[in-house]
């Protein structure tokens, strides 16, 4: 009998019929998933197989709109979601309602769209972090911490979409438990170490994350998408060309690279896709037409990894008048020296393509990109610094100084947008174009993490010309971790590169460097936070509330404290004014 290793997770919630949806699963053995739900909405789809593992992305059809609706996972006709004496409430699938032609929409008012979102999410604190007598040295999981107050609470809000914006897994750091199944299959004295080497590695991983009971009933149940960032892979994933020149000279580079880039396309990019995506995807074809696809999904990462312009990783959403737009910005670089990009020029094209698309078509604009666009002064100007004595501006690009922006670059972590001036400066005229006119979207926000705090930051306010077009407000926000830890030394740091005196440093780094004039300039209105937090955007027409909470150790357990909750908007509605707070 087929039995259920991994899920199900909600991944897909069609927001344009409200009809269908995606359930991913993964079996311990060839079979057909079932999803079979209360209200009559079914599908099916047999699995596929990759390195001996069987996975399937099952298409839900015929929701009803504006529902809540429990579901069942079968496999083989044989129920195995929800287990017996399971002691969280059903999994669902929440559908939006639909306007029709027929209704009134002053009575029935805008859809009210909740977006949580987060980044870096230890499963497990990593071996050489443990410290004795502490079950956990980096406080409670905010997604653990989340999901318990939602299942304890039936009436509190959820949301309709949780964002994961990369470090879903740590490749490169691993917790105690998997070093020990690592070590039982092979010699951790060897490249690359405590550190995963293959595909099978992987799925270890996933297995550590996705199995946590409380994480598994909230995937289930809340719609989820996902995007990678550098520890899905490697610790600073593609920061340069000599970066990766030093990588690709290791034994164990290219199956890591291989590995990573297929399971991150079975565990969590198939997932990210609409139905008719999928129906669309050559690769999705090809998995189900073999009985083991490991060749065809092999191939397919590898030219990848040797070609970033084969695929893409981005994608978009829509959630009613919100778009969400996940941007790549690690697979997709340009990293030769003097041309380099965040985004090789395709992939540029196609988010500038959706960003601007059907002027006046979305009240908010979201843009999904794990690194913040808009750092702490100080950062910001130490990565273009960095870039500029890379590329020559001091002595040239194989004098001295060069050598010292690459050792910083790869030192220090100076990989950022600020680190491609160009696509900065590209990215930030786009976001101009798309915020200005009188189609513009009430506000463009980019959502971001890795940076281990959470913070607002916005454009400096200029003086409108007369008589001109109200503009979008424009909003970075960066929140990070979910579950890591962050050392008070770089709590310092952090807290000093936002400071006036760090803003003077960042100028005298900048005028060093010849970086001229910025594109932009911005002030922090909210944070630094420290800790491990969730932000939730609260979208209802054109008005916009953001939220943040983090989760506390307290003598009654593991709660979920507020410490942000305000209008982006006029009379935006928050979250928090609709349930309880905790």
């Amino acid at each position: 009998m087929a039995g259920l290793r991994l899920g199900p997770l909600l991944r897909y919630v069609d927001w344009e019929t409200a009809t269908t949806a995606t359930v991913w699963v993964e079996a311990d053995r060839p079979c057909t998933a079932q999803v079979r739900c209360a209200d009559g909405a079914s599908g099916s789809s047999r699995t596929f197989a990759v390195a001996g593992h069987h996975y399937a992305l099952v298409v839900v059809s015929g929701l009803t709109p504006g529902s809540t609706t429990p579901y069942e996972v079968l496999l083989d006709d044989r129920t195995v979601w929800p287990p017996e004496e399971y002691p969280f409430p059903p999994s669902t699938i929440t559908t939006p309602s639909v306007p029709t032609a027929a209704d009134d929409g002053e009575t029935a008012g805008p859809a009210t769209v909740r977006v949580a979102f987060g980044s870096c999410r230890w499963a497990a604190p990593p071996a050489d972090g443990h410290l004795p007598g502490r079950t956990d040295p980096v406080g409670p999981d905010a997604l653990d911490t989340l999901a318990a107050r939602l299942a304890a609470d039936p009436d509190a809000v959820r949301p309709d979409v949780l964002l994961l914006l990369g470090d879903q897994v740590y490749a490169d750091e691993t917790s105690e438990a998997t070093r020990h199944r690592l070590a039982a299959r092979r010699d951790l004295n060897e490249p690359p170490g405590a550190e995963v080497a293959d595909y099978d590695e992987y799925t270890v991983l996933y297995d550590e994350s996705w199995r946590d009971p409380e994480v598994r009933w909230l995937l289930s149940t809340v719609p989820s998408s996902m995007i990678f960032d550098d520890h899905d892979v490697i610790d600073d994933w593609n920061t340069s060309a000599a970066w990766l020149a030093g990588v690709r000279a290791t034994s164990w580079w290219h199956e890591r690279i291989v590995s990573g880039l297929m399971s991150y396309w079975v565990y969590q990019h198939l997932g990210n896709l609409s139905p008719a995506d999928i129906a669309a995807d050559p690769l999705h074809t090809a998995v189900h037409a073999t009985e083991d696809a490991t060749e065809a999904v092999r191939r397919f990462a590898a030219e990848a990894a040797a070609d970033p312009t084969r695929t893409r990783w981005s994608y978009r959403r829509i959630f009613g008048r919100v778009r969400l737009l996940m941007v790549d910005s690690r697979a997709a670089r340009v990293l030769d020296e003097q041309q380099r990009a965040m985004l090789h020029p395709q992939e540029a094209a196609w988010l500038r393509e959706e960003a601007l698309a059907a002027p006046g078509s979305c009240d908010h604009l979201l843009i999904g990109t794990s690194l913040p666009w808009l750092l702490p002064p100080l950062i910001h100007d130490a990565e273009q610094w960095s870039a500029a004595l890379c590329r020559g501006e001091r002595g040239g690009p194989d004098g001295r100084w060069a050598r010292v922006g690459e050792f910083l670059r790869q030192r220090s972590d100076l990989e950022h947008w600020a680190a491609f001036p160009e696509s900065f400066g590209w990215l930030t005229e786009l976001i101009r174009e798309v915020a200005e006119g009188p189609k513009a979207p009430a506000t463009v926000c980019v959502l971001s993490g890795d940076v281990h705090h959470a913070y607002i930051a916005e454009p400096a306010p200029s003086a409108p010309a007369p008589g001109s077009a109200p503009t979008a407000r424009v909003l970075q926000l960066t929140c990070s971790p979910v579950h890591n830890s962050i050392p008070a030394p770089l709590r310092g740091g952090f807290r000093f590169a936002w400071s006036r005196a760090g803003r003077l440093l960042g100028r005298l780094l900048a005028r060093h460097g010849r970086t001229g004039t910025p594109s932009v300039r911005w002030r922090r209105t909210g944070g630094p936070w420290f800790g491990n937090q969730l932000m939730t955007l609260n979208l209802s027409g054109r008005k916009a509330a953001l939220s943040l909470v983090q989760a506390k150790s307290r003598k009654s357990g593991t709660v979920l404290e507020l410490a942000f909750d305000r209008s982006l908007t006029d009379d935006a509605p928050s979250i928090f004014s609709q349930s309880t707070k905790r």
